[in-house]
């Protein structure tokens, strides 16, 4: 296999399928596309990769990352398959028992159908881990159960909104715990959970990844040494978000790094699981809440203002109806003052944005803003009788994602995971975005496949406008076996391994 290390400048793949065209080359130059055609009409190259036929596609982007955490949860405590609080806490134990030192993190755990009928709590954590600061995140990552001794470390963490005494935390509460229980993380810890995130993204034919970095969610050391990282070698790009309001420094951190965006995890609300995410009315299943809005709107106005003149592109979290709507009121406040051009040209984001109506599909049209979304949510928690039914009631979940919707107003969609929220999962998520489980709510699959591809790259605005797979675009290419990457195309629901992975010309080892 070629390595990337010392490669010149040019590439030839030769021999590789190209949409339904057997016998195509592909011709790379300073990593990028600079011809395309018949395989016996290449011009000559330094580098030559043999394709053996293989169906030759753009690298998957994943629009929505959190690398640190994702790696993690690679290389420790994955609570995710865990069936049952028994099954949880067992592994919790074995855990603490084969690395006794140090903060235990974990995440993944979701009491959705477990048996004994409630999640984690404080004193099911101590019993296992005794004097040991533990901090294990619910699989959306919007509340967490911790250790007493965690919470030793965070003072006047009981006096925050969302904390319980029981340990589930959630809202203030527990943004200040993952604060806490994240800082810990050692510089090796981190390098290699970043690492081990690069290296799996490679093995997917993931080309490039968004991490939504913010000072709830990470920090900006972390933000740092992932860009540091992925910079001094070859592997996925990764395109930087830092989620901070313009009002507390948030576009300083933008400008230093020449990060995409000043958003991303902007929290406007929290999660359909947590009960935090912000409805228009009450959770079925707890009449007595309807989430909550992190922020007020004046202050999501001056955020989108200040991005607006400043060219920046603005992104937010916003999952339910009352977020999503408080998210476009600031937006459409910024339109009155600035005008509809100025806030196109920028692009901005809505993250996740689950619980969008008519009206809000046809603003976020209006005003060419992009729908980062996870299709792995629903194929987790939708249809009519899943968790969002639980939490939403039936008529409201089946509504959730409306991919169709957005995609037939013609609103830009990029696909991504939410790791570790959802796995890296690409075709997953491709897959994931056709059969969504509202009958006619999914994408057609070529839809699919381009917004998990083409979509990330114009979420970032810099798509190429012939298209990824044209002369001047970057030469970010996966290479899949053919028979069962067409057909995965085409609508089965196989998930073909990557043979081969380009960025930006560089081939990489997986």
């Amino acid at each position: 296999m070629l390595s990337a290390m010392n490669a010149p400048p040019d590439l030839l793949i030769r021999d590789v399928t190209v949409g339904d065209r057997p016998g195509r080359a592909v011709h790379v130059v300073g990593g990028r596309i600079a011809w395309l055609g018949a395989a016996g009409d290449a011009p000559a190259a330094g580098r030559v990769l043999p394709g053996d036929g293989a169906l030759l596609t753009p690298a998957f982007v994943d629009a929505h990352v959190h690398a640190t955490a994702t790696g993690l949860a690679l290389t420790g405590l994955d609570l995710h398959s865990r069936s049952s609080l028994a099954d949880a806490l067992a592994a919790v134990a074995a855990a603490a028992a084969s690395a006794p030192a140090g903060v235990l993190l974990g995440t993944g755990w979701d009491e959705t159908g477990w048996p004994e009928g409630r999640g984690l709590t404080r004193a099911d954590l101590d019993a296992v881990v005794g004097d040991r600061p533990a901090y294990l995140a619910r699989v959306d990552v919007h509340s967490a159960t911790v250790s007493t001794a965690l919470l030793d470390r965070v003072p006047g963490i009981a006096g925050l909104p969302g904390f319980s005494a029981d340990g589930q935390l959630r809202l203030d509460a527990h943004h200040a715990a993952r604060q806490a229980a994240y800082g810990a993380v050692s510089a090796p810890q981190r390098a290699a959970a970043q690492a081990a995130t690069l290296a799996e993204a490679a093995r997917l034919g993931i080309g490039s990844l968004h991490e939504m970095a913010g000072p709830e969610v990470s920090s900006a050391a972390d933000l740092r040494a992932l860009l540091a990282l992925a910079a001094e070698r070859p592997g996925p790009r990764v395109v930087g978000y830092w989620g901070e309001l313009a009002e507390r420094g948030g576009l300083d951190l933008v400008a230093d790094l020449g990060l995409a965006g000043a958003g991303g995890d902007l929290f406007c609300d929290g999660a359909l699981g947590s009960h935090t995410a912000a409805l228009g009315s009450p959770y079925r299943d707890r009449p007595d809440t309807a989430g909550a809005l992190r922020f007020d709107t004046a202050s999501l106005v001056g955020h989108v203002r200040a991005c607006t003149v400043a060219g920046v592109q603005a992104g937010f979290h916003c999952i339910g109806d009352a977020a999503v709507d408080q998210v476009l009121d600031a937006v459409g406040a910024v339109v009155a003052e600035l005008g509809a051009a100025a806030v196109r040209g920028c692009r901005h984001r809505l993250e996740h944005v689950e619980m969008a109506g008519p009206e809000a599909v046809e603003r976020m049209r209006a005003w060419g803003m992009v729908a980062s979304v996870q299709p792995a949510f629903d194929a987790a928690w939708g249809g009519d009788a899943g968790m969002y039914a639980e939490r939403l009631g039936v008529a409201r979940a089946l509504a959730t994602n409306p991919f169709a919707d957005l995609a037939d107003a013609g609103v830009a969609l990029a696909l991504g995971s939410d790791a570790p929220v959802t796995p890296l999962d690409p075709w997953g998520g491709v897959h994931a975005a056709v059969d969504h489980r509202t009958p006619g709510a999914g994408l057609r699959p070529f839809d699919a496949f381009d917004a998990a591809t083409h979509g990330g790259w114009h979420a970032v605005r810099a798509e190429t406008p012939a298209g990824p797979l044209a002369v001047g675009a970057p030469a970010d290419l996966a290479l899949w076996a053919t028979d069962a990457a067409l057909a995965s195309v085409l609508g089965s629901r196989a998930r073909p391994a990557c043979a081969q992975l380009v960025v930006a010309g560089e081939v990489l080892s997986l």
